[in-house]
């Protein structure tokens, strides 16, 4: 694919409603890692993505420096429009970052803030679990 861009996802981009409604085919993919981070609940607002997903709650990774903290997933190969489309679906408190993934490939990712930083947010006295 020209101008391919990899994703690396670990929620509901790996879901084949998902990608239907965002790229109008399935994505195949290769199984990756994030090292040092850690998934945490996030409630959804958007009302379009909670019916593309069926989901209202979604996960988000976050970091927490720790390199035994590992996020499981999937790296997508997608054109720049597709990408475009996932900015648009990655709603709330996303944001797109180009991390190294346990493999030595470079790919974006749609995380959180830090692990302290959000619990702090949502008033927890302890980090997510």
């Amino acid at each position: 694919m020209a101008d391919e861009v990899l994703l690396f996802s670990y929620g509901t981009l790996r879901h084949s409603d998902v990608q239907r409604a965002n790229y109008g085919r399935l994505l195949e993919g290769a199984p990756d890692a994030l090292r040092g981070y850690r998934l945490a609940p996030l409630t959804i607002t958007d009302r379009e993505v909670v019916r593309i997903s069926g989901k209202a709650v979604h996960t988000i990774a976050c970091r927490t420096g720790n390199p035994d903290d590992v996020v499981e997933g999937v790296v997508f190969r997608l054109t720049p429009a597709e990408l475009a489309a996932t900015d648009r679906y990655e709603v709330d408190v996303y944001a797109r970052v180009d991390v190294e993934l346990a493999s030595g490939t470079h790919a974006f990712v749609y995380v959180g803030p830090p692990l302290a930083a959000a619990a702090a947010q949502a008033g927890a006295a302890e980090p997510f679990p």
